[in-house]
């Protein structure tokens, strides 16, 4: 797309234009607020109000512990894990919804290692995000550095650091901060060639760009339900397992619901051969189907579109700020071309916190990452083209005008 010299009715045709322009209608968006930060927190659709007041009304209220069964609350972890399958290009039976992920990668990081008993280190890169980190760090520190060894390395040098002595290779696809994309395919392959197996975290692609699992053979996935699934805050997370590992594998975790027959009371654990052995405690109810609703957003489209339109909002961020000289002290360290970029942009700037904290006082809500990142976030299936150019007109007025230098956008907050 050609975005050099829009004017306003090219973007109002746009969005005219845009086959997921109804999407947009399903979800409760404030008024005189642009949401740059749904690759943090979705915003609330309508189906998840509608579903939390059912469950807390009709089914905790009235139907109370019958629910179990009469509404499935039993099987939530399921049904919700189906629906993510096809969005992360997996088949059935293979991915469930459980805990966070944190906790899910501490499983699979133990499982993979289980399977592959020879060897202890976990490869990673040393920006990852800090949660894959910290868990292969508590599991180091837990088994001991004979046992699990965490090993990192920059961007850059992750295939060369390849070697038969590593267990496992744990990476995110998207880079929290630069929104860079790794090669899930060819990587993997590579791994494998040497008898590596591969944990992919997907909290910040999956439901924003097109992921195949299966096709390229990942052995291990987790992911977000909050960020561009609009779960809501702390919405539970999501594990994916090659069904061929399902049977070999060990997982540490062995709660009451990951039984084979969690109702026999059986005070020996025995798992199940399926994906289910990766649940531990009751599910939260009311968090899971707040997640389930909004999931159904995504029956009816394919990831093929999201991501054409993701890319045609950030391009059209970009070459708006591109063409704006007030805007040149801010330096992209997102890349440019379309296979290497997630469905974020992030520009460096010294002043970044003080300019995020401007914007959301003009009705821009991006984030802030540290050092000094200003993250945007483009959710496709609620912004539209118009509210791209109107953020970019505010961010101008916000930096050229310098409304960021003062004390009150300054202090630093709890959460950036």
């Amino acid at each position: 797309m050609n975005t050099k010299n829009l004017t306003r009715a090219d973007v109002s045709f746009m969005d005219a234009k845009d086959p997921l322009a109804a999407k947009r209608a399903e979800f409760y968006l404030p008024e005189n607020t642009i949401y740059l930060d749904g690759n943090s927190l979705g915003p609330m659709t309508h189906a998840a109000k509608d579903r939390v007041n059912a469950v807390m009304t009709q089914q905790w209220g009235d139907d109370l512990i019958t629910s179990w069964n009469k509404h499935q609350w039993i099987d939530l972890p399921e049904i919700v894990g189906e629906k993510i399958a096809p969005i992360i290009g997996a088949g059935p039976g293979q991915v469930i919804c459980c805990d966070s992920v944190s906790i899910n990668l501490f499983k699979v990081i133990s499982a993979a290692l289980s399977l592959n008993p020879s060897r202890h280190k976990v490869l990673s890169q040393n920006d990852n995000f800090p949660t894959d980190l910290y868990m292969t760090q508590g599991l180091e520190n837990l088994l001991g550095r004979e046992k699990c060894q965490l090993v990192t390395t920059k961007e850059e040098d992750i295939l060369d650091s390849l070697d038969e002595s590593i267990a496992v290779l744990m990476l995110t696809q998207v880079n929290f901060r630069t929104g860079r994309i790794h090669d899930i395919q060819s990587i993997t392959e590579k791994a494998h060639q040497l008898g590596i197996l591969v944990i992919w975290d997907l909290a910040h692609s999956a439901g924003a760009i097109p992921v195949k699992v299966d096709e390229w053979g990942v052995d291990f996935a987790v992911g977000c339900g909050y960020k561009y699934f609009n779960g809501g805050p702390g919405a539970p997370a999501f594990v994916y397992v090659a069904e061929k590992h399902l049977a070999a594998l060990e997982q540490p975790l062995s709660g009451w619901m990951g039984h084979a027959s969690p109702f026999e009371f059986s005070p020996d654990y025995e798992k199940p051969p399926s994906i289910k052995q990766f649940l531990c405690g009751t599910p939260g109810v009311v968090s899971m189907s707040v997640l389930d609703a909004s999931l159904d957003l995504f029956t009816d489209i394919n990831i093929e579109m999201i991501r054409e339109k993701s890319l045609a909002l950030t391009d059209l961020f970009i070459e708006l700020v591109n063409q704006e000289e007030s805007l040149n002290q801010l330096e992209i360290i997102t890349p440019l071309e379309h296979d290497e970029r997630g469905s974020q942009i992030a520009y460096c700037h010294d002043d970044a916190y003080a300019i995020c904290q401007a914007l959301i006082a003009e009705g821009v809500i991006a984030d802030f990452r540290a050092p000094n990142i200003l993250r945007f976030g483009f959710s496709p299936l609620f912004l539209r083209y118009a509210d791209i150019e109107k953020s970019v007109e505010l961010l101008i007025d916000v930096v050229s005008e310098k409304r960021y230098d003062s004390e009150q956008f300054r202090s630093r907050k709890a959460v950036t």
